[in-house]
């Protein structure tokens, strides 16, 4: 792999620590539910899977 897709790797990373850090997650600490999960839940699953994807995507199409 090369240098510059272990960078892209590394800045999900950066991006993923700041998505789940405590500030923004009260953003969405809220008592009403949508589609009958907390909205909280829904974000942290959905940020985890958009990260998994992301990741699949840069190793698979860039992995040598």
């Amino acid at each position: 792999m090369k240098k510059r897709h272990e960078q892209k790797l590394v800045i999900l990373s950066m991006l993923m620590l700041l998505a789940l850090n405590v500030p923004l997650l009260l953003l969405f600490d809220s008592s009403q539910p949508l589609f009958g999960f907390p909205i909280i839940y829904i974000y942290i699953f959905s940020a985890w899977l958009f990260s998994i994807a992301i990741s699949y995507l840069i190793i698979k199409r860039y992995y040598e």
